[in-house]
């Protein structure tokens, strides 16, 4: 290959596609194992790689020529192939460092905790100095390489102003792990996620409970991107690119998910929001009927409402670790509160707020069969859907008017 990345498993990766907004070269994402990746490096194939877990640190004793800030850092992403010499730099530092401005933080004089002694960390440690701080702690599970354990964070730096999670607990597929709790933390200013799939981690969200700032390693992985393009080109870019691509992406894989009360036209209005936006359309009810190979209404005449909500969650899992789509949800999916977190992973969610007279009784949803059922269902998950929604959408209007102004506010 030309371009393009290297790492064990690269399959939550983002960077061809980030890659293909700064320049025209092909960039391929390369998996290898620790036999391949030996034999990758010694053959030096490429013009120039990205370089990501586990092999930050393992590139350096291939490479003729090591940048002062990669050696001060230990680590190495951004490799470039000159006429068979291989200079190797840590892009990374720029990419967090433009995540500190971006999210105007000013770490003189804080505490701060680095989750996780790998390689990233190492170069959090660095912009953490450059930037004026000293209070810095390494938080491991178990207390080596100047590290402290969560249980000692927990105990002894509860005063912490600052948490960055450089591990990657939490990430794709394992989206639900949440690495510290931040209940014992009261003093947070704010929480940095290098994780960028998915987008909201659970820490994150964590973080957003708390009032705090948070943001996820999408806008790093954007600008080390750009950093390591002018690497590979040898060409100069504007920076004003670094904010347009993150917001393109950060768009590009949200979800549109759809919450509400049953008819209030979640499929339709859906189905039109995906046609409008190129955007493949999931009706988790359909998925559900296909896992149990049965209609819900049918279903529900010999299992228990406790059991289908039990599928539902099981649905809701695996389709909220998925980018880019448009989700309708049952009714229900928002009592409990798991599905909502899952949900909010990738996605923002949108309440159709349709008025309880314009509703209307079927008997294929077997808990709105009626009025007076459908009423007392609408009055009982009011407030879970004004509780659980990032936005309210007064569905009250035609499809087209809906379907507008769904799009209008994903799109602000």
């Amino acid at each position: 290959m030309k371009y393009g990345l290297i790492g064990k498993k690269l399959g939550h990766s983002f960077s061809a596609i980030i890659h293909h907004e700064f320049a025209s070269y092909d960039y391929e994402l390369k998996e290898l194992d620790l036999e391949d990746f030996a034999k990758f490096m010694i053959e030096k194939a490429f013009l120039g790689i990205n370089v990501t877990i586990p092999y930050k640190e393992q590139v350096i004793p291939y490479l003729d020529y090591l940048d002062p800030l990669a050696k001060r850092i230990g680590a190495v992403n951004t490799i470039v192939n000159q006429s068979g010499r291989l200079f190797g730099y840590n892009t990374d530092y720029y990419g967090f460092k433009a995540l500190i401005n971006k999210l105007q933080l000013s770490l003189v004089g804080k505490k701060v905790l680095i989750l996780g002694t790998g390689g990233t960390s190492k170069t959090v440690k660095a912009v953490l100095e450059d930037e004026g701080c000293t209070d810095y702690l390494f938080v491991s599970r178990s207390p080596k390489d100047n590290a402290i354990t969560y249980e000692d964070a927990i105990t002894h730096h509860c005063d912490t102003s600052i948490i960055i999670n450089t591990t990657p607990c939490g990430m794709y597929p394992n989206n639900d792990d949440l690495i510290i709790d931040l209940d014992h933390f009261n003093h947070l200013e704010a929480v940095i996620d290098v994780i960028f799939n998915p987008l909201r981690t659970t820490l994150l969200q964590k973080a957003k409970a708390k009032g705090v700032k948070y943001l996820n390693g999408l806008y790093m992985l954007v600008a080390q991107a750009f950093f390591a393009s002018i690497l590979f080109t040898n060409q100069q870019l504007d920076d004003k690119l670094i904010d347009e691509v993150f917001n393109q992406m950060e768009k590009r894989k949200e979800n549109i998910v759809l919450i509400g009360m049953p008819s209030s036209g979640k499929t339709t209005i859906g189905q039109e929001v995906a046609k409008r936006l190129n955007r493949k359309f999931v009706d988790l009810d359909d998925l559900i009927e296909a896992k149990i190979n049965s209609s819900i209404k049918d279903y529900f005449l010999k299992h228990t409402e406790d059991e289908f909500r039990a599928i539902e969650s099981d649905v809701i899992k695996e389709v909220a670790k998925l980018n880019g789509l448009v989700i309708a949800t049952g009714g229900g999916a928002i009592l409990k509160a798991e599905n909502v977190q899952r949900l909010k992973q990738n996605g923002r969610l949108f309440w159709l707020n349709r008025r309880l007279e314009l509703l209307t009784p079927t008997t294929t949803r077997p808990l709105s069969a009626d009025f007076e059922t459908l009423k007392k269902r609408y009055m009982e998950r009011l407030p879970l859907y004004e509780q659980s929604c990032d936005t309210i959408i007064a569905a009250n209007g035609s499809i087209d008017e809906v379907a507008s102004l769904v799009i209008r506010s994903f799109e602000k």
